[in-house]
């Protein structure tokens, strides 16, 4: 396959790698040594999976291994294919005339959009070598790709661009004869650069096409120069791009790191993991929901007023919208992050729905049942009860646990916050006289 690109094409097309020494970043599946990239040194290629965000090189991959495999080479994306295109592919592979080497290298676009038919149509072809897959995806493959065929394909994982590996893409299409700006006298001022690598999030075709933008709409200078400025580039890439999607791994990866900023106590990383989830459109009603269950499962009874709190700020939230929600919702997953936190009701309540899960059927004592009728009574429903108000603090030292769990510990209160005065309480009524 010639490289048969030219100026009429986007930047980015033309300035895609067109060998593995020409690629920037991903060097732990492609540097030196690697496997990938002795796989495909070695034209010794196996089915295999490519995820990561957009702009980070998984086509480029499968247009250089289009170059260099003596197998034959088709792609698919999987937006427009069917199951008739898969099958018309596996109709010429098999095809000893069209296809001597008897195996083709399919490259898949967006995989994840095909549907459970559609990849189960592959996964026979994938499995007897008929067919060597090449799967691309910004999405997670081990949520949006049949189990089997990841079990039959090496999944690599293509990291968002660092801003110096960014930089490097854009004065590479600065310098370059044939596909860049080479040929005409093209400045770029430094932190003109140093904005789009730091702004482009990590995507080298957002960076590209901004460079292109700028180039196209920027007047040439009187001797012909044309001069980027800070200004036209920030111009030229009006807001960031953010990487946060709510239906894909970016969306739980963020709430994710939230939540667990809020249970580890760190209010920066909780307000910086909310304001990503915001600039990208994220439910305020969703992120609420988020604070209000770690209110209760984290912070708990160390300081029950959370709940009420992360409740309140939720409905608060609602109300009012965006763009005054950030201020309710940060003010909420600040105080939640540097709240005391304990966990001790959460795990009560899960060793208990545990027992009850696995343990055999335990009775209920027969003096705290219900005896709506004379004839429950007379067999002993309710007999023996006693009114713990009639006791001194309303406390009676006895189990109200069936018989053969009464002495199992479900809530073990913490000595955190507002727990440790429930801790000291608990033993003080259980040390204090006259309570049986």
């Amino acid at each position: 396959m010639s490289d048969t690109r030219n100026q009429n094409e986007p930047l980015a097309y033309r300035m895609t790698p067109r060998s593995l020494d020409e690629f920037a970043g991903q060097e732990h599946i492609l540097g030196k040594g690697r496997m990938l990239r002795r796989m495909i040194e070695a034209d010794r290629l196996s089915s295999i999976i490519l995820f990561g965000p957009p702009g980070t090189g998984k086509t480029s991959l499968a247009r250089i291994i289009a170059t260099t495999t003596k197998t034959g080479f088709q792609r698919l994306n999987a937006v427009t294919a069917g199951v008739a295109d898969i099958k018309r592919i596996i109709s010429d592979t098999k095809n000893a005339f069209i296809t001597p080497a008897g195996r083709t290298v399919l490259f898949v676009d967006e995989i994840h959009r095909f549907n459970k038919a559609q990849q189960d149509a592959l996964l026979p072809h994938v499995e007897d070598g008929t067919l060597i897959l090449i799967g691309a995806t910004t999405e997670n493959p081990f949520f949006e790709v049949n189990k089997a065929l990841i079990s039959r394909s090496t999944v690599f994982q293509l990291h968002a661009l660092s801003e110096e590996q960014i930089r490097q893409v854009l004065e590479t299409a600065l310098a370059d004869d044939e596909r860049g700006y080479g040929l005409i006298e093209v400045q770029a001022a430094d932190d003109a650069l140093a904005y789009w690598a730091r702004m482009s999030g990590g995507d080298a075709r957002i960076a590209l096409n901004a460079l292109e933008l700028a180039v196209a709409t920027t007047p040439p200078e009187t001797d012909g120069r044309i001069v980027i400025s800070l200004d036209t580039a920030k111009d030229c890439m009006q807001k960031k791009s953010p990487a946060f999607d709510k239906g894909g791994e970016s969306h739980y990866d963020t709430i994710s790191a939230f939540i667990k900023s809020m249970r580890g106590s760190d209010a920066d990383a909780a307000v910086y993991y909310l304001a990503r989830a915001l600039y990208g459109g994220e439910d305020v009603a969703f992120l609420g929901r988020r604070m209000i269950i770690c209110a209760a499962e984290d912070v708990g009874l160390a300081n029950p007023q959370m709940l009420t709190l992360a409740v309140a700020a939720t409905q608060a939230a609602q109300m009012v919208g965006m763009p005054e929600a950030r201020i309710i919702l940060s003010e909420a997953a600040v105080a939640i992050a540097t709240s005391p936190k304990s966990n001790r009701a959460y795990l009560a309540i899960e060793q208990a729905l545990s027992d009850v899960a696995t343990e055999p059927h335990r009775e209920i004592p027969l003096r705290l049942r219900n005896a709506p009728a004379e004839g429950m009574k007379a067999l002993g429903y309710h007999e023996g009860y006693r009114y713990a108000h009639d006791f001194k603090d309303a406390f009676i030292d006895e189990s109200y646990l069936p018989d053969s769990l009464s002495n199992t510990v479900y809530y073990d209160p913490s000595d955190r916050g507002y727990e440790a005065k429930i801790r000291a309480w608990l033993a003080r009524l259980k040390n204090t006289p006259n309570h049986a």
